[in-house]
């Protein structure tokens, strides 16, 4: 356990009034939740709890789907190498990854992938953007791909999807719109036929992405979905908005490729 002393610090000469209050203690889980939250990369949301301070706790499906879409690469690389024994192998790492994704992660019921906490043995009732990776790593079939897109209306707003409902203070959830989830639930869309929704998510985050460029001049991290602005009022963890982000220029280049003239005539038109 450590031991932190909470200080009134006020803004004068004279040192901080620390007697008078009490000390908080955070336990070394935290501290593994909170190092697992920030290199999930997911820093900061509600996620994996308040402050994603159970991160370490949960079977994520973003996670497993980076790991499902690894060993099926693994598995055709092998192949062009004429590695046959490899080749099986990692189908059959794949396979397993995918009926155990399947049992704990998938929820039937609601027509999304939440993730799964082995220490309660439970599945989260988060709704999160991850929901759609599983679709970008070819694991989900035709009927869990349309259950999830019938979920899109949880996500969908005017400057792309966010990355949850909730506004809970956090830069990782509600309003906010990354690039790299963007590309991510643009492309799984697309893998399973659904064009028409793909484009129209793209177009929304590209259009922001260009309006405020035409607007301030550079790009930044992320953006308000909601507002579709640079507004970043977040209370919890990180409170700014980098400018410049590599992933946010990735974005919206692709994005332009992949979308039919009369839309990029309109981005062009917006500059």
């Amino acid at each position: 356990m450590y031991a932190l002393r909470l200080c009134d610090i006020q803004q004068t000469m004279a040192p901080p009034r620390c007697e008078a209050l009490k000390e908080l203690t955070l336990s070394q889980g935290f501290y593994k939740g909170d190092r697992a939250m920030r290199e999930s990369g997911f820093d900061i949301s509600f996620r994996f709890g308040p402050f994603g301070a159970d991160t370490h706790h949960y079977a994520a499906v973003c996670l497993n789907s980076l790991l499902y879409k690894t060993e099926t690469d693994l598995a055709e690389m092998s192949e062009i190498l004429g590695r046959k024994t490899d080749a099986e192998s990692w189908r059959k790492k794949a396979d397993v990854r995918r009926v155990a994704m399947n049992q704990y992660l998938w929820d039937e019921a609601k027509g999304e992938f939440f993730d799964y906490d082995f220490t309660k043995k439970a599945r989260s009732s988060y709704q999160y953007i991850t929901t759609f990776y599983p679709l970008w790593a070819g694991l989900a079939t035709k009927e869990q791909a349309k259950a999830v897109l019938a979920n899109l209306r949880n996500f969908e707003q005017p400057g792309g999807a966010v990355m949850s409902p909730y506004n809970t203070g956090a830069q990782w959830d509600f309003p906010y719109a990354w690039a790299p989830t963007q590309m991510i639930l643009v492309e799984g869309l697309r893998r399973y036929g659904f064009a028409e929704e793909a484009e129209r998510i793209a177009y929304k985050f590209a259009a922001a992405i260009a309006e405020n460029y035409a607007k301030d001049g550079y790009i930044v991290e992320k953006y308000n979905a909601v507002t579709r602005s640079t507004d970043s009022a977040v209370t919890t963890g990180y409170n700014i908005n980098v400018i410049g982000f590599g992933w946010t220029n990735a974005a919206y280049l692709e994005f332009l490729q992949f979308l039919p003239a009369e839309k990029r005539a309109q981005l062009s038109h917006i500059h």
